[in-house]
């Protein structure tokens, strides 16, 4: 007589196969017997009180209900006054700049933020530690500083200008 074509470690692993089927039966019958079936729409119905809050009991209808004027109602955004626009001319430090690639990065004395600035929003040349005023907008990748100039050197009988 032959052997069996199936070894040890095939048939374990048909009996786990096997095991995780009828434990996945057993798991499914449970959950078919303990369900809920046919509940009311009384049961299921939930209601919302007079704070916003969700109940099982419906509101009482005999409760005088509050009246809102149409009047009170506001849609629109209230006016603000008008805010100062800040200063568009901005002053600060460039931090690096690489004159062979043309750009590098200008460090804001408000805001001490790094913002890139490229060779082609210069006004005149500039390199690292100038003092410079310089304008903000909007890049492909984020804030770019154009309009870059150097900042004007204090004369040495006015007072240097806070920064």
């Amino acid at each position: 007589m032959g052997k069996s074509q199936a070894s040890f470690g095939k048939k374990e692993n048909e009996k786990k196969r096997l095991k995780k089927k009828n434990d996945k039966a057993d798991r499914k019958e449970e959950r078919q017997a303990s369900a809920k079936k046919g509940q009311s729409l009384d049961e299921m119905m939930a209601y919302v009180d007079e704070f916003g809050n969700i109940s099982t009991t419906p509101p009482d209808p005999n409760k005088k209900k509050v009246e809102i004027k149409v009047e009170d109602i506001r849609i629109a955004v209230s006016k603000q006054e008008d805010m100062e626009q800040p200063d568009p001319i901005r002053k600060g430090t460039v931090a690096f700049f690489n004159e062979s690639k043309g750009y590098g990065f200008i460090k804001d004395h408000e805001t001490q933020e790094s913002i890139f600035v490229h060779a082609n929003g210069l006004l005149n040349p500039i390199k690292e530690n100038d003092k410079v005023t310089f304008e903000v907008e909007m890049g492909q990748k984020g804030p770019t500083a154009v309009s870059v100039k150097m900042a004007p050197k204090p004369t040495p009988d006015a007072p240097a200008p806070a920064l």
